[in-house]
């Protein structure tokens, strides 16, 4: 199905989203300060070799040092355009060597950037590989004649002299070998450009800049069937519209300017759809809901039925709801931006017919997403367990940190057990240093149940250890918060 796209620009942020019947499918977000970095070139500086782990980290410039594996560095390993077997990367690299790198995964959580020292450079029809003389082809395009007449017609415009290769993206399907000639052209100036800066460089330092959001969307994302861009920023249009001059003339009577009173995301519901995909709980039509927890390790997707009691059976209840909550799941992955493990738990179905219909229906689902997906059947658990390309920051992580009272965890202390740990304390500080009075600072909570049920071992307390013990709130205290002063 064909999808809008939504780009809402601010000084501060750009935003992306993509509308398919009404619905919002896919979000974006770049911020000025924290723009993305994958596909970005640097001369970096081996920061250190780590043999245990075969890897290395490079220092290009950024906050945290950048991770490169021996598997990323092009043509030591077998069939990477060398003939000689791997080497241990100890063999490859020194500490303070001058290395050419390009990011492949931004740096996400507490990981820095993940780096590749093969070169790949994206126009609008091809990927340019410098270093591989391969000629390779979109997934997404199958019919075979189609791929081998793809295949000869970039033979037909790659230079004589050209040593590198190309991998023809879905959409060069309908372009001209003239089209193609000049992405061609575009790709290996760019190349020449980036070399020459190169080798003057000092490390660290940025080569070449990947596009702005508002571009890689015409890049990327604009299909033939795409009906239309709308761009709420004159600026940023009139730079669309250049690009697509450039690059697809054919793309530009779609690409529109947006000029209305009201905000464009809340025109299309956006800005309530972001904030429905923060919140655990997705709610289904039929009654039934998600219930959706990220952790540093996976996804959690719980199916439960809710208020949906069904008309015929429990099982074809539990049926109709999992088939709904494929489709909701598919979606939420991709509004969300969830990547790496992600564990279903769909309701238990005892048909084996019921679970293919729905292992079916979610691979149907996913197969609109750009990222790369895996689906793997039912467990023994009856856990469905899918993995999806983690390329970048979920829409979570962008848009939220963790809470300060609880630290993450989704949870606090309760008051009474807070009371406790302080009267603990008390003892421990009466015991370890000599004072006249103890004065216990904590929030409003914990205090008030100090004055009321737990006023008695309070006093109890202050008996035994022979001196007055005194409360202060402090407003600005979440409820774990507290401290003992020595008076």
């Amino acid at each position: 199905m064909s999808e809008d796209i939504l780009v809402n620009v601010t000084p501060q942020e750009t935003r992306v989203a993509t509308i398919e019947q009404g619905s919002v499918q896919e979000l974006h977000i770049e911020r000025s300060r924290h723009r993305g970095i994958v596909g970005n070139l640097y001369m970096g500086r081996v920061a250190r070799v780590l043999p245990g782990m075969q890897s290395a980290f490079i220092d290009i410039g950024l906050e945290r040092a950048a991770f490169l594996h021996v598997a990323d560095i092009f043509g030591h390993r077998p069939g990477q355009g060398s003939a000689e077997p791997a080497r241990p990367i100890e063999r490859i690299l020194q500490e303070g060597q001058r290395l050419l790198v390009q990011v492949i995964k931004d740096p996400i959580g507490t990981k820095g950037a993940r780096l590749s020292t093969q070169v790949s450079l994206a126009g609008r029809l091809l990927v340019y590989l410098p270093q591989d003389p391969h000629i390779g082809i979109s997934q997404r395009i199958e019919d075979a004649e189609e791929r081998n007449h793809l295949r000869e017609r970039v033979e037909r415009v790659r230079p004589a002299d050209e040593r590198g290769g190309f991998i023809i993206r879905t959409v060069a399907e309908a372009a001209t070998e003239r089209e193609l000639a000049t992405d061609v052209a575009y790709l290996r100036a760019l190349w020449t450009s980036i070399q020459e800066a190169a080798q003057s460089a000092q490390p660290p330092a940025l080569l070449h800049e990947e596009l702005t959001l508002a571009l890689r969307v015409l890049r990327d994302m604009l299909r033939e069937d795409t009906p239309r861009v709308v761009i709420d920023s004159r600026e940023t249009w009139q730079k669309a519209m250049a690009f697509a001059a450039r690059f697809m003339p054919a793309a530009a009577g779609r690409i529109e300017h947006y000029a209305g009173e009201r905000p464009l995301f809340e025109v299309h519901g956006v800005d309530a759809e972001i904030e429905r995909a923060l919140s655990r709980r997705v709610d289904l039509k039929s009654g039934g809901y998600l219930i959706i927890d990220q952790t540093e390790a996976m996804t959690t997707v719980d199916v439960n039925t809710g208020g949906f009691v069904g008309s015929r059976s429990f099982d074809d209840t539990v049926f109709k709801t999992n088939l709904e909550a494929a489709l909701a799941i598919a979606r939420q992955m991709r509004l969300r931006n969830l990547g790496g493990i992600i564990i279903v738990d769909f309701i238990d179905m005892d048909s084996a017919e019921h679970r293919e219909a729905v292992l079916a229906e979610l691979r149907k689902a996913m197969a609109r997403d750009r990222t790369r997906i895996t689906v793997n059947g039912f467990t023994s658990l009856g856990l469905v367990e899918v993995t999806r390309k983690r390329t970048r920051e979920s829409l979570a992580r962008v848009l939220c940190e963790p809470c300060p009272a609880c630290g993450g965890r989704g949870e606090v202390r309760t008051a009474q057990t807070v009371c406790y740990t302080i009267l603990r304390e008390l003892l421990r500080e009466a015991r370890q240093f000599g004072s006249r009075e103890l004065r216990v600072v904590a929030s409003q909570p914990v205090v008030d149940l100090f004055l009321d049920e737990e006023s008695h071992s309070l006093a109890m307390l202050g008996d035994f250890i022979g001196r007055p013990i005194s409360l202060q709130v402090e407003t600005a205290y979440a409820q774990e918060q507290f401290d003992i002063v020595l008076r």
